[in-house]
């Protein structure tokens, strides 16, 4: 999370896909039922991917690099970052394959 653009929690994260601005949101696995539908018919009207992390909003925070937990995590500009991209192909069913020798 060194580079591009975020919003971390539920309020920022449903104003960005409410803009129209976010390209992929990441919800945790802890994460309130109604806050998820919430978020997932939100992310359908604005046509956003979303991707569940395997993992508890502790862990999504650590993994920001926060020190607070994390329940929803919307990404607006990915910067040098290939996780939009790999994490789109994988919701796909197609694998994003990073050719070494280019």
């Amino acid at each position: 999370m060194k580079s591009g653009k975020c919003a971390i929690g539920l309020r920022q994260t449903l104003r960005l896909l409410r803009r129209g601005g976010a390209r992929l949101i990441i919800i945790s696995n802890n994460a309130p039922p109604l806050r998820k539908t919430e978020i997932e018919y939100y992310a359908m009207l604005s046509k956003t991917g979303v991707h569940h992390y395997n993992g508890s909003n502790r862990d999504l925070g650590t993994a920001c690099g926060k020190y607070f937990r994390v329940s929803t995590l919307a990404i607006e500009d990915p910067g040098m970052s290939y996780l939009v991209v790999s994490l789109s192909f994988s919701c796909r069913g197609l694998r994003y394959h990073q050719d070494s020798t280019t």
